[in-house]
């Protein structure tokens, strides 16, 4: 991991200002409020934080996968290889969903059908997009799962998804989002659903994959300990809202918000001085009624009963580190400075 900073001209994604609500009988939810990012030629940002804060309908939104009605994107705008995905046609966001980005979903039965073959269901994709003869897309089929290491993928090309332990499903899934080679991959909470050692094979995987193809990653997930090994840049999401967002490395040396601050305390240790896990008070607030000023006051150990915390919505900042400039280290926090003293254990 590089400590070098994605900016406008080498980002493959830029996310700006995104805004996508949802209508429901109690008023509108604010799912993803004034989101931005950038994923840069390469590269993969993580995208962390707890169920519930829109790192997943934020993925959806860059697919234009938001289910309508009752959601809408507002505003906003979404550069991919600099073309806005908002301003294109349905039929010109086809061509390139799954074929320029590609997803992988965290539970894999809910995006493979039970009633075909694995193996059908990647063809009908390199079919559809790479305009391959069946026989040429099946050749290709057996080759992408021997690729994600799927043994015997000659006759695991035709088994059913039930016929698959769930690691096996993950890597078909995989297979299924590389068959057109894909610049950008997004990997929603990819191992959620696996144990610890078929989780560390996924991601070593999607790591050597990324190397062997050269393509960028948008990883999602709540886990630090996954975005430690496997991201460049970090953005972390709380209320529909990016709160901090650096280099890996930085994030992980000094974080600058105390959500972030939370996240990292929460986390269990191996080994050495055993200490008590500090979990983050209160729920991650619901999108129809964000607290007023800083919507994650109530849960915070700053706040200290703030009136600015409490009355003033803090904006998205870029910071310098105590003692040298770092440049692209940014923090929604009123109170950054204070936070970035606050001594953690990551």
């Amino acid at each position: 991991m590089s400590e070098h900073r994605t900016t406008v001209a080498d980002a493959l994604l830029s996310v700006e200002d995104l805004h996508t609500y949802f209508d429901t009988d109690e008023g509108t939810a604010r799912a993803v409020d004034g989101v931005s990012f950038r994923v840069g030629q390469g590269r993969t940002l993580g995208l962390v934080g707890e169920s519930g804060c829109g790192k997943s309908v934020t993925a959806l939104s860059i697919l234009r996968l938001v289910p309508s009605p009752p959601g809408r994107i507002v505003s906003g705008r979404m550069l991919f290889d600099g073309r806005d995905l908002l301003t294109l046609s349905e039929e010109e966001v086809r061509r390139v969903r799954g074929n320029r980005i590609a997803m992988i979903f965290q539970e894999p039965m809910t995006s493979l059908n039970p009633v075909f073959t694995i193996g059908s269901q990647i063809i009908e994709a390199i079919v559809l997009h790479q305009k391959a003869s069946k026989t040429q897309a099946r050749e290709r089929t057996i080759e992408l799962l021997r690729r994600v290491r799927i043994p015997a993928a000659e006759e695991r090309v035709d088994s059913y998804p039930h016929q698959l332990s769930g690691g096996m499903k993950q890597r078909a899934m995989i297979a299924m989002a590389l068959a057109c080679t894909p610049d950008l991959l997004i990997a929603d909470e990819p191992t959620t659903a696996l144990d610890v050692t078929v989780e560390a094979q996924i991601l070593d995987l999607l790591k050597e994959l990324q190397a062997d193809l050269g393509m960028s990653v948008l990883l999602i997930t709540h886990d630090m300990g996954v975005v430690a090994e496997t991201t460049d840049e970090v953005a972390v999401m709380y209320a529909g809202q990016i709160v901090e967002s650096a280099s890996t490395r930085a994030l992980f040396a000094r974080p600058r918000h105390p959500y972030t601050i939370g996240l990292f305390r929460s986390l269990p240790r191996l080994g050495g001085e055993r200490r008590r896990l500090v979990a983050i008070p209160g729920t991650v607030p619901s999108p129809l009624h964000f607290p007023s000023g800083c919507r994650f006051h109530p849960r915070c150990f700053l706040f200290r009963g703030r009136q600015r915390c409490r009355e003033e919505e803090p904006e998205l900042r870029l910071m310098a580190p105590p003692g040298e400039g770092e440049p692209g280290h940014s923090s929604q926090c009123h109170f950054a400075e204070e936070a970035a003293q606050v001594e953690v254990e990551p």
